[in-house]
């Protein structure tokens, strides 16, 4: 199948230059790395799950926030 497809062209020369290189096309190369994100994609797990910092869902706030600020709850929230 054709398709057009815009490249920055830092990317486009690097490319063309490793095709060269290799001896193969710009078309073969950009095969292969979509095939290679494709296929970890398929590998990667799922995320982590979130750590609840502030709220459990039944009784309030933790009690590391128990008397917390609204701005330590805000800060904490950030980092995460």
């Amino acid at each position: 199948m054709k398709t057009t497809i815009e490249i920055n062209d830092s990317l486009l020369k690097r490319a063309r230059s490793v095709s060269q290189r290799e001896g193969t096309t710009l078309r073969a190369l950009v095969e292969q790395g979509l095939q290679h994100v494709l296929g970890e994609a398929t590998h990667r797990s799922a995320p982590p799950a979130i750590e609840s910092l502030v709220f459990d869902g039944t009784a309030g706030f933790t009690e590391a926030f128990a008397d917390a600020s609204w701005s330590k709850i805000k800060e904490e929230s950030r980092r995460r």
